[in-house]
């Protein structure tokens, strides 16, 4: 989250790729076979490489911090702290509630609807205007990095995607210290379980869905710590509720979002159909949100740059009849409700929910939707 690529950075880890390659493979017993891919992501000047997954390693250009992945915006950088300054009940309501020709079925998770029918993730885009600034927004993502096509962020490995769990109303309440973004989070304690599924890589998001109370609890850069958990920051959302995060405020992801509703999850896939927009990352972004996002993280006031929250849909004219099974259902989706930007990361990668039972020869289908199949939509006004 609040990840940028600095152009020094991605010249210096150019030259020293061979050599961390070469590193990682005589440090951590790593093997590279061929075939392997490697992903690679700068943020400062200390090279470092890991596996993701089977297939894929990370190599990540980073400061003297060890672990932050992301960077601060142009606001001053405050104390880390425990106990945020406000709280996010004042939140606006989302610019965009009302689904254009209807939605599909409520989607839920744990007896719990993820979010009102009418929420900005609910809403069907497939009638929306085109943004004027749409080819400039694509060009500018193409040119970003990245081979210029859609990809899977989640697959069949259990070390890849993003996480969740379900835990029951009575869950036990633990003490989370936020060492990173405190002022911007929502003070513990959270019902998250000492063995809640983390995320694999740098950015090491916990996501709970509490039952009865129908609440979501997300945390970024999470990792066990005494009786509790410490993390970057954290973010509470009532899934009942159309309530945003207070302009300026940050969450588990980049653009101030929730994490979960925009992944990719199995069981909707297997039923057939998605019925909500999907979260994907860009290499660059501008100083600037479109709600339901409520942060940006980047300096840059290129208006060419995507802001945080736009949405994209797949074009009403790329042929999709060749594609099948779960690159299917998500084409579909992404006709109908679209993806929207909640992160800097890699162009063009959508996330989903880790899932043993994901078909990886199915989703790499995927890779050959260009980015050029998509355009952005209006969904409402830039905020800086």
């Amino acid at each position: 989250m609040k990840r940028s690529l600095l152009p020094a950075a991605v010249t210096a880890a150019g030259l020293l790729a061979f050599g961390a390659f070469a590193a990682l493979a005589a440090s951590s017993g790593t093997t590279i076979h061929a075939g392997d891919s490697f992903r690679l992501t700068c943020d400062g000047t200390k090279l470092s490489i890991t596996r993701v997954n089977s297939k894929e390693v990370l190599a990540a250009c980073k400061g003297s911090a060890a672990t932050p992945t992301r960077t601060p915006t142009s606001s001053p950088t405050k104390a880390p702290t425990s106990t945020p300054t406000r709280t996010p009940t004042s939140a606006p309501s989302p610019t965009p509630t009302t689904a254009p020709g209807g939605g599909g079925s409520q989607a839920t998770i744990g007896n719990c609807p993820v979010f009102p029918s009418d929420n900005a993730w609910n809403m069907r885009v497939d009638t929306l205007p085109v943004d004027s600034r749409s080819p400039a927004y694509i060009s500018s993502i193409n040119g970003s990095g990245g081979n210029g096509f859609l990809h899977a962020d989640f697959g069949a490995d259990p070390t890849y995607g993003i996480p969740y769990v379900v835990v029951p109303g009575s869950q036990p309440m633990v003490p989370i210290v936020f060492n990173e973004y405190g002022d911007e989070s929502d003070p513990g304690p959270y019902p998250v379980p000492l063995n809640a599924p983390v995320e694999a890589g740098n950015d090491r998001h916990v996501l709970v869905v509490q039952q009865d109370a129908c609440k979501l609890y997300e945390l970024y850069h999470a990792a066990r710590s005494g009786s509790g958990w410490s993390a970057g920051s954290g973010a509470v959302f009532d899934l009942r509720s159309n309530a945003l995060r207070p302009d300026g405020w940050t969450s588990a992801d980049a653009a101030g979002l929730p994490i979960l509703p925009g992944l990719v999850r199995y069981d909707e896939v297997a039923a057939g159909r998605i019925n909500h927009a999907l979260r994907f990352t860009v290499s660059r972004t501008q100083r600037g949100y479109i709600y339901p996002a409520t942060h940006f993280a980047s300096s840059s006031t290129d208006p060419n740059l995507p802001p945080m929250g736009l949405r994209l849909r797949l074009k009403p004219d790329f042929d999709i009849s060749g594609y099948h099974g779960q690159a299917r259902v998500i084409l579909e989706a992404l006709k109908t409700y679209g993806m929207i930007v909640a992160d800097n990361g890699s162009s063009w990668f959508i996330s989903g929910a880790t899932d043993s039972r994901w078909n990886d020869d199915d989703l790499n289908q995927l890779k050959t939707v260009p980015g050029s199949a998509f355009e952005a939509v209006t969904t409402g006004s830039i905020h800086r």
